[in-house]
């Protein structure tokens, strides 16, 4: 008997846990085994459906940060734990963990763009190196503030926002001006990830650039709405490349020329 790769299953809410005013963690209780990078679509009935990052996941559960910006997620901060929502997936390609063994590893992410590349930031261990640079519109947008603080123990942090308040004493600047005071041991031998919204990126891997990497050494995250996640509905096309079956994780020597 055929699977139908469309039909969701149960999957129970374990704990959720307030980000910002907007942005809920969900940790699920379930049985996929994504890999850092992929992707879920999140559905409930009589609802809808939408595509949600892997944040990070373990033995027997997965967990989502999710955004309150529209018909499906309002619904979805309603839940409580204990309550069930439907998950299908895990889709796309992540990140390769192997391929950064032993580098000098930077990740600049901007927003919630550090939900997808959080559970890589939990395995800094197997990188000779770890440089996060998180930017955030303002203090009250910040996300993962406690790993935050934990990873600031064990690797190299700099947590900047566009704009500050009365009670922001830390960094507050755009990404980019970080990486240009970055000092690095082998450019050639140096990855960079990045992920975010578009603007940011663009301008962020210019700056990696000019740095002395190669292009070949970063990596980039599109985040876009996949709705089918099985390459059929042709929502996340761009040009002949389905993001939901090729990426949403993609070298940059690919990435540049997949342009709206």
């Amino acid at each position: 008997m055929t699977t139908n790769p469309y039909m969701p299953q149960k999957a129970k809410i374990i704990s959720i846990k307030p980000q910002t005013d907007i942005d809920y963690t969900f940790v699920l209780e379930s049985n996929i085994s994504p890999v850092s990078g992929q992707f879920v679509e999140v559905s409930l009935p009589k609802v809808g459906e939408c595509p949600i990052s892997v944040s990070d996941f373990g033995d027997g559960w997965f967990e989502l940060t999710i955004r309150r910006v529209g018909k499906v997620t309002n619904v979805l901060h309603e839940l409580k734990a204990g309550d069930t929502m439907f998950v299908r997936g895990p889709y796309g390609n992540g990140f390769s963990i192997d391929s950064y063994r032993g580098k000098e590893v930077i990740v600049a992410a901007g927003g919630t763009g550090l939900a997808p590349v959080k559970s890589l930031l939990n395995q800094h261990q197997k990188f000779s190196s770890l440089t996060l640079l998180a930017g955030f519109k303002s203090p009250a947008d910040i996300l993962f503030q406690p790993e935050l603080k934990e990873w600031q123990q064990t690797f190299n942090v700099t947590v900047t926002v566009d704009r500050g308040d009365a009670g922001w004493s830390g960094n507050v600047g755009l990404i980019t001006e970080y990486v240009k005071s970055l000092k690095l041991t082998d450019p050639k031998k140096t990855a960079a990830i990045v992920v975010g919204p578009p603007i940011m990126m663009k301008f962020t891997i210019k700056e990696f650039l000019g740095l002395g990497l190669p292009e070949e050494n970063i990596t980039v995250s599109f985040e876009r709405k996949m709705c089918c996640g099985l390459g059929k509905c042709g929502h996340c096309k761009i040009d002949d490349t389905y993001i939901c079956l090729e990426g949403p994780v993609f070298n940059y020597t690919r990435a540049q020329n997949l342009i709206d």
